[in-house]
């Protein structure tokens, strides 16, 4: 099977996808900065911000799962942040270009949509890929930089580019939280009551590999449903009065719209913390 390097295979999302990648049947280099808590493939430590090391360790790969970041607004200064995530990005993706490889398929995020919906309200519900970008922060808008640079490399190559705007990810030891959500409706709305869990996370990337994509796309990535119990009438009246919801969305459906990547990606959500919690 291709060989595949996953960047930031140590993390969250990294681990997920490392498995499911191993699982079925690719060979798979991790390469992050820190060592996995399990090996379940071959390590490379590597320090990415150098394009001569995103180089080296993209040698006889035939595509790249990259999502080495800092991975939220907050952890560091807006500068580092920004600086950091947008080194990380140009030079993987000009290292994928230079070296040839076959696709690139990258950690894009939720935030790129206006996170956390104080400044710019939705203009309507369920979001999907049409809805405009919002960067409300370095992190959200080296997302958007990065998602430029993937269209900027896809016109100069012809490699694809596969951007997942992933949302807040989720294991399963963490939906134990989700009830503390349930009373205050506030409590969440920063990116529309949204979650997914890192086997999706790991499913979408895998399918951003496989998937018919030519050009440069971006899908939003997100479980099947909303975190709360409440309804989506009730959610959106409360929260956001006045933002459209479609008529045609389900009580409990996901307000990040997965719909593209159903499509295009042939991506199913199959995880929920509804197997998890009791209501």
């Amino acid at each position: 099977m291709p060989k595949i390097v996953v960047t930031g295979g140590s993390g969250k999302a990294g681990r997920a996808v490392v498995r499911d990648l191993v699982d079925h049947g690719y060979e798979v280099l991790n390469v992050d900065t820190a060592p996995p808590a399990e090996r379940i493939a071959p390590f490379l430590r590597a320090d990415l911000t150098h394009y001569g090391e995103a180089v080296d360790v993209l040698q006889g790969a035939e595509a790249v799962v990259h999502l080495a970041a800092i991975p939220a607004p907050g952890i560091y200064t807006e500068e580092v942040t920004f600086r950091v995530n947008s080194a990380l990005n140009y030079n993987v993706f000009a290292a994928a270009v230079a070296l040839g490889l076959k696709r690139v398929v990258w950690a894009s995020s939720e935030t790129t949509l206006g996170l956390p919906f104080d400044r710019e309200k939705p203009k309507y519900a369920p979001i999907d890929e049409q809805h405009p970008l919002y960067p409300e922060s370095s992190y959200a808008l080296s997302k958007v930089l990065g998602e430029e640079m993937a269209r900027q490399f896809n016109r100069r190559s012809g490699i694809p580019f596969v951007s997942l705007r992933l949302s807040n990810i989720m294991e399963p030891h963490d939906y134990q939280r989700f009830s503390g959500f349930w009373n205050d409706p506030f409590l969440r709305k920063w990116n529309l009551w949204g979650y997914v869990d890192a086997r999706d996370v790991a499913q979408s990337c895998r399918l951003g590999l496989e998937a018919d994509i030519q050009g440069a796309e971006s899908f939003i990535i997100a479980a099947g449903d909303t975190c709360m119990t409440q309804t989506n009438s009730d959610l959106m009246a409360e929260v956001f009065p006045g933002v459209p919801l479609s008529p045609d969305i389900g009580d409990h459906d996901t307000l990040l719209s997965v719909d593209k990547a159903r499509r295009l990606l042939g991506y199913q959500p199959e995880h929920s913390w509804r197997r998890y919690l009791t209501v």
